[in-house]
């Protein structure tokens, strides 16, 4: 830990004249020459105390392992009912699914598609749930593009959703949309592809982006609420 600063020597009454020197003032407009330099030291040994006790409160944050309110799925094909986005996409063929288990993390995939047809949007996508046990998953998260490389983006760009988790993201890709939620050592995730196929759809028949973002943090909950131990 950092201790209190420590003055060079000892401050004692055999260096009167230094003493005084330290505690001069400048006709009230604050201290000037060593102990200016004194001020300065001893700011920044405040400063970097607490920069240090912010670190010791994120490392014990989960001393003992992230905290995990939800359980672990085998089949989150049945689990991720999906339901705002079906209003959007119709029936979604679900398949395949993986899911795998081990001490250090739990994790649960399940694929969705509406099926490929021309003159029509059709919808593509995953969810993703992982429940981390021994490391904060707070640290990186939103910093990675999820399973799609395409979908790489700067999270200062994502927008935040309030009250779903202790922290969630939103990002709007162009025709890519993806939500993040964090919430202690889980984190899940739901990314959906649209597309539009042939040469006579209509523009009116594209999905509305912001009601596609609604279904997703809808959908996003109902699984939350689902997994909830």
């Amino acid at each position: 830990m950092i201790s209190e600063p420590e003055l060079e020597g000892e401050w004692t009454s055999e260096r009167p004249a230094e003493a005084a020197r330290l505690l001069e003032v400048d006709d009230g407009a604050g201290p000037k020459g060593p102990r200016r330099a004194w001020w300065w030291a001893l700011g920044g040994a405040v400063v970097a105390s607490a920069v240090w006790a912010g670190v010791l409160v994120v490392q014990d944050r989960f001393a003992d392992g992230p905290p995990l309110a939800y359980r672990h799925t085998e089949d989150l094909c049945e689990d991720a009912e999906l339901k705002a986005l079906s209003g959007f996409a119709g029936n979604l063929d679900r398949g395949p699914k993986r899911q795998a288990r081990s001490p250090a993390l739990d994790w649960s995939f399940c694929s969705f598609s509406s099926g490929w047809e021309d003159e029509r949007t059709s919808y593509f996508g995953h969810v993703l749930v992982e429940l981390h046990k021994r490391t904060d998953p707070g640290t990186e998260f939103g910093a990675g593009p999820g399973l799609d490389a395409r979908m790489a983006t700067d999270p200062g760009e994502a927008q935040e959703v309030p009250g779903l988790g202790e922290r969630a993201l939103l990002f709007r890709h162009v025709m890519a949309p993806r939500i993040q939620v964090l919430d202690g050592g889980a984190v899940f995730t739901i990314a959906l592809e649209w597309h539009t196929a042939g040469t006579d759809v209509a523009p009116d028949s594209e999905p509305d982006e912001d009601a596609l973002a609604a279904a997703l943090i809808e959908d996003a909950r109902a699984l939350m609420a689902r997994l909830k131990k």
